[in-house]
């Protein structure tokens, strides 16, 4: 028997494991992992161990909501933007406008208009934005924050301009829990959230309507060639992570009671897409460890040198960008896999 006839079956039998190894895994990659539930028990450990420090802990948390919300067009979509925080900005400037202009203080009312609101944005904008691609995308996106932003300077008798919205008063939620000195009241508020924020957001990305989204994200010609409705799927996308980021938006305002302009910056839609990157892009835990290193290091280095912690920040995102490609959560992926091959070894 020649070697080629040998050679046949062997070929035949890997590509059948191979495609056996695929199946289970397409079949059970949406199951839940032990290791999933360390982020929450750390999230309530957190809440013990620091009990002064719940109101930067409240911080953080949003800030992974904000940053979940980016990773659901940008790490499984691909649609990359510089204006993600335009939602986080029509979130916050909800909540502030209803309570100082309106004097509805009411937090869950006025968080779900949040999220409407910052939905229909991301739906309208995206509807035409995502038309486009690249380089292209990323000035569009990042002109809708700008004129957004403009357009509440113009009208600074109504938005407060840089100065902020000043007598916003929130009250106190399900009319019995008030936003207490050390932040205990909206750690627990926010974490909730959160939670549920991140089982919507699993849901999506371990579905047949996310595994198209990655499909898009990595041959969007594909998915045309095969019929995929691409730009209808963009856009749903879209609209979700706009809602979520308002979302964000909204419980940063309630939980500071305090909203400028400056939710609208460049430097809060590039501070996001570091966090991400940072952490991770499409691994869905990428944004708890990006947010949870940004925003910590922010504080600590800040506190070092008011004026130089940037440096630390830039150099953490040099090293990641250059040695970590898959970010802090690929690094610590691999360091497993090495333990695991010792261990065997």
């Amino acid at each position: 028997m020649s070697d080629i006839q040998t050679a046949a079956p062997v070929r035949d039998a890997s590509t059948t494991a191979a495609r056996i190894r695929a199946a289970d895994f397409v079949v059970k990659r949406h199951y839940l992992r032990w290791w999933e539930a360390l982020p929450w028990l750390l999230i309530i450990a957190a809440y013990f161990v620091f009990p002064d420090r719940l109101t930067f802990g409240t911080q953080v948390l949003i800030g992974i909501m904000f940053a979940l919300s980016l990773d659901l067009i940008l790490g499984y979509a691909g649609i990359v933007t510089l204006g993600h925080a335009l939602f986080f900005g029509i979130g916050a400037y909800t909540v502030a406008l209803l309570t100082a202009r309106w004097n509805w203080g009411e937090p869950i009312s006025a968080m779900l208009l949040a999220i409407v609101l910052s939905a229909a944005a991301g739906l309208v904008s995206g509807w035409f934005l995502l038309r486009y691609r690249g380089l292209t995308l990323l000035m569009l996106t990042l002109a809708a924050a700008i004129l957004v932003q403009e357009a509440g300077n113009y009208r600074s008798d109504i938005t407060g301009g840089y100065d902020g919205v000043p007598g916003m008063e929130i009250w106190k939620l399900f009319g019995v829990f008030e936003n207490d000195l050390y932040g205990r009241t909206y750690y627990v508020y926010v974490g909730v959230l959160l939670f549920i924020v991140w089982y919507v957001v699993r849901r999506i990305v371990y579905s047949p309507y996310g595994a198209a989204l990655t499909g898009i994200r990595e041959n969007v010609r594909r998915m045309h060639a095969i019929g995929s409705p691409v730009h209808r799927r963009l856009v749903t996308a879209y609209t979700l992570a706009a809602g979520l980021a308002g979302m964000a938006g909204a419980l940063f305002a309630q939980s500071t009671a305090y909203t400028t302009l400056g939710v609208f910056d460049f430097d809060n839609s590039a501070k996001v897409m570091v966090m991400l990157i940072l952490g991770g892009t499409g691994r869905l835990y990428g944004a708890f460890i990006g947010a949870a290193v940004y925003l910590v290091l922010e504080d600590n280095l800040s506190k070092l040198s008011p004026t130089f912690w940037q440096f630390g920040i830039g150099l953490l995102l040099v090293l990641t960008v250059l040695f970590a490609r898959r970010g802090l959560l690929g690094l610590l992926e691999d360091a497993i896999k090495l333990f695991r091959r010792g261990g065997n070894a």
